[in-house]
């Protein structure tokens, strides 16, 4: 019996979150956004933070722009062409190329602004 606690032990302690055990989570701090209309309904977002655990949060930052930028020109959805993300000393950036439309545009990558600014919301990602 004394064999099986032991294996019972060790596996919940490999199932313990790191972060939780006195790591501390990391907050993610934004560092604002920066947008440039290209051409039309084209348009650039580059965007930076502090706090990201991965490439996807700071893509996620730009997106929230973008759909927020859509929603203020009076437009109601975007999709994504591009975007490129890098990491340097702790600060995230992103560069991010989104079209804008009045309707769903032709194309796989293709957003609701006003259900992703509300998702937005909720994960507390500022946008602009």
């Amino acid at each position: 019996m004394k064999h099986l606690a032991l294996i019972s032990l060790a596996a919940t302690t490999a199932c313990v979150d790191p972060v939780q055990v006195g790591q501390g989570a990391m907050t993610p701090a934004y560092q604002g956004i920066e947008t440039r209309l290209l051409d039309g309904d084209l348009v650039n977002f580059r965007v930076q933070m502090t706090g990201a655990t991965s490439v996807t949060e700071v893509t996620k930052y730009a997106e929230c722009a973008a759909a927020q930028y859509t929603l203020i020109r009076g437009y109601g959805f975007l999709r994504h062409v591009r975007t490129n993300a890098a990491e340097n000393g702790g600060l995230w950036s992103a560069d991010a190329v989104y079209t804008i439309s009045p309707s769903l545009p032709r194309g796989l990558k293709t957003i609701d602004a006003e259900v992703a600014v509300a998702d937005c919301g909720a994960a507390g990602i500022p946008t602009v």
